[in-house]
């Protein structure tokens, strides 16, 4: 596996007149868990939209295992082993649990009438696989006696987990989640943490983690990239980072009793 498993070079993004991603280099090595963290606007969801494929850079390039991304449709990149979660869930609301992430690997067998008529036993030995596999993640994930369950009637924070186990099921090497905590009871988000360790730990997935709850990223993160007006500020550990004046300034507009957040 080449050293840069995912690196970006000088990648900027605009809107007609807005840039909202300029000249933004940063690299994110396999088996780690990197946070990337910033002020409202500073282009840390574009920077994943831009990775994901779901939008193509203005200029710059993004390597991913060795291969140039940039520009390629989402699609083409999630199967390279890129997946990601939202800031706002978006499960299959009328699907059951189950159902929400059998659906998630993509191509199956059973897609395909002619592999249905002509090789039914592997459609059936694929589906049962799958099915397998989905029970395992929403065991882990603790989902697993809400299977059968519309998707809509979870809770916000089972909803994000449902998130993480539909990912999962496309087996990926990198895993872009944006703010997994937003929004989830308090007394989930030490659920999440501990999860997110478990997939890199245990399932080999790199994460790269938008996350504005500072505590969520000095559990996991080992790195730390800071994004402000579209570009990197600044890298390095939670704690080095906080002793850093330009982030404090950027992060938290200087203010004194705000300091003690970061």
């Amino acid at each position: 596996m080449p050293d840069e498993f995912l690196e970006l070079r000088e990648v900027s993004r605009s809107f007609g007149g807005l840039q909202a991603v300029v000249d933004c280099s940063f690299r994110v090595d396999a088996g780690t868990i990197t946070g990337l963290i910033g002020p409202n606007g500073a282009g840390k969801t574009t920077v994943t939209n831009l990775i994901a494929g779901e939008l193509a850079p203005t200029s710059g390039r993004i390597l991913f295992r060795g291969h140039a991304i940039s520009g390629r449709p989402a699609h083409e990149v999630a199967r390279r082993g890129v997946a990601r979660t939202f800031q706002l869930a978006r499960e299959l609301g009328r699907l059951t649990v189950l159902e929400n992430l059998l659906l998630a690997p993509y191509p199956q067998k059973g897609e395909r009438l002619w592999q249905a008529i002509v090789q039914p036993r592997a459609v059936r030995e694929e589906e049962e696989e799958l099915r397998s596999r989905a029970r395992a993640l929403l065991e882990r994930l603790q989902l697993a006696h809400l299977r059968n369950d519309l998707a809509e009637t979870l809770s916000g924070g089972q909803k994000k987990l449902l998130e993480i186990a539909r990912a999962m099921m496309t087996r990926p090497h990198l895993l872009l989640m944006d703010e997994p905590t937003a929004g989830v009871n308090p007394a989930l988000v030490d659920q999440l943490v501990r999860y997110i360790r478990v997939l890199r730990d245990e399932l080999g997935v790199t994460l790269l983690i938008i996350e504005h709850n500072l505590d969520v990223v000095d559990a996991p993160c080992e790195d730390v990239v800071v994004m402000a007006a579209g570009s990197v500020l600044a890298r390095g550990s939670l704690a080095d980072l906080r002793a850093d004046p330009a982030v404090v300034e950027a992060y938290l507009g200087g203010g004194g009793a705000r300091h003690a957040a970061l």
